[in-house]
């Protein structure tokens, strides 16, 4: 570089940092797609198969003890049910067995269908005998028809476990390709280092140096002061550039957490999705049997007491259910011109009771009403009700929760509203400030862990970010910024 001119240098050294810069990104992008197609795999096959296999697996379980009850009552409501769960049997394992590639699996899902088979004849024969009468006959071949259960019960776990270990593997395998992309992320950033120290020394030698000297000459020279406006120019413009560094890093650093968090949600939506489905179908099925029940029968105080509980339990895991299955569907927002500021008021009226029973107290700082602009306001209020509730819950006594309105010009969002929602309460850890936007992390012992994400999902939605600012014993803030849009 010796031989070359000041411009051929800054130059060649920009070229060099440009063609780090797009290979770093074509093997980003590379990386990604690799990435994609192993999760992808897992999604298409593996995991199908597996709660395929779980389905199996539940279905079997569910035929256990119709015939028994047909034997105590003879009512053939539950030979009935058991042809039901028979058919989900029969379903989901024709849907395994046309996902079936390895040898394994075929062979497995062959012997699952062989031994049903045998299990479905002896059964059926156990029914007959029971039907006609012929009790003796029966019982000793439904003994005989309960050997069968627990090993076709292994055969569908076996399949499952495999299956589990496949999707392990496969992401193992992503986890790999993740450290080598880290790596040459590491090895770009010290190239790019070294190249950022040569321009610093190209331009603090060859152009600050230089501009030092005519400014000095021209001070020393009672210039008219032209060369001074040049300087506070180029100072202004360095400033501007700096500070579009700063945004665009804040930009870059919330674009990669949307990005891990949306990967995240999609992976752990559709798990979500299939579990909260999976429980749904026999919880219908037990809710049914409890309200049949409170309609024929007389229970005693206790039993009463207890039945009860039973249902309120029922009714808290169909709660549970139902934040899965919500979690699972990305928000679809219905968005009106509205301020803000009517949402928060909003939630402020739902809450007043909730906040006297939890003894907290509100203040809400506002100089005017944030300008109006596109929003959900069901959702945006959800948000605001699940951030305040959390609060309240984490406050131990003397609680204050302080919620201030202002709006400030952000880039790259321009004009923004900031929603703060500050506490009193014990704070959150530095440990777990990372994590509290995950799906199915809490601290509570009967949480979900859904509020928050779906809470980040919504404002995500709506082209803005939702913060977190605490430590330990100074309580918390939750800072809510939407873009001000016109249309």
């Amino acid at each position: 570089m010796v031989g070359l001119s000041l411009k051929n240098r800054i130059y060649l050294v920009n070229a060099i940092l440009l063609g780090i810069t797009i290979i770093g990104a074509v093997s980003m992008v590379w990386y990604t797609y690799k990435t994609e197609k192993i999760f992808k795999d897992i999604l298409d096959k593996d995991l199908i198969v597996y709660q395929s296999a779980e389905a199996l697996a539940t279905s079997l379980i569910n035929q256990k003890g119709f015939v028994s009850y047909y034997l105590l009552d003879k009512n053939p409501v539950w030979l009935d049910e058991l042809h039901t769960y028979r058919g989900y049997f029969a379903q989901s394992l024709i849907k395994v067995k046309s996902l079936a590639t390895d040898t394994v699996e075929i062979q497995t899902i062959a012997q699952i269908e062989e031994r049903y088979a045998d299990y479905l004849q002896l059964k059926d024969k156990v029914i007959n005998f029971y039907k006609s009468r012929e009790y003796d006959q029966g019982s000793v071949l439904h003994t005989e028809a309960r050997k069968y259960f627990p090993g076709i019960l292994e055969l569908c776990e076996a399949l499952k476990t495999f299956h589990k270990d496949k999707i392990a593997s496969a992401i193992q395998a992503s986890q790999k390709e993740s450290n080598r992309l880290r790596y040459m992320a590491l090895m770009a950033i010290i190239i790019v280092i070294v190249l950022s120290l040569l321009i610093n020394y190209i331009f603090a030698r060859h152009i600050l140096a230089p501009i030092r000297k005519i400014a000095a000459q021209a001070d020393k020279m009672g210039g008219p002061g032209l060369s001074s406006n040049e300087l506070i120019n180029l100072e202004h413009s360095v400033h501007g550039l700096i500070e579009d560094a700063e945004h665009t890093q804040q930009v870059l650093k919330k674009s990669q957490e949307v990005l891990l968090q949306s990967e995240k949600m999609a992976l752990l939506g559709k798990l979500a999705a299939g579990t909260a489905h999976s429980i749904r179908n026999p919880l219908t099925s037990v809710k049914m049997r409890l309200f049949s029940l409170s309609k024929t029968c007389q229970f005693t105080n206790d039993q009463q007491e207890d039945f009860n509980v039973i249902s309120g339990e029922i009714k808290q895991i169909n709660k549970i259910v139902e934040n899965f299955l919500e979690f699972s569907r990305p928000p679809k927002l219905q968005t009106i011109k509205m301020s803000p500021s009517t949402v928060v008021d909003s939630a402020l009226y739902l809450l007043e009771q909730r906040l006297k029973s939890y003894q907290v107290t509100t203040r809400l700082i506002r100089k005017a009403s944030l300008s109006e602009t596109l929003i959900d306001p069901e959702q945006l209020k959800e948000v605001l009700v699940n951030i305040i509730i959390n609060a309240c819950e984490s406050i131990q006594k003397d609680g204050l929760i302080i919620i201030t309105e202002e709006e400030n010009f952000i880039k790259p969002l321009n004009r923004v509203a900031v929603i703060r929602i500050m506490d009193n309460g014990p704070g959150i850890s530095r440990e777990i400030q990372s994590q509290i936007f995950n799906p199915f992390f809490t601290t509570k012992e009967e949480g979900t862990g859904l509020g928050l994400s779906i809470a980040f999902n919504i404002i995500n939605e709506h082209g803005g970010w939702l913060d977190v600012n605490s430590s330990e014993s100074e309580g918390t803030s939750f800072i809510i910024t939407l873009p001000i849009k016109d249309a």
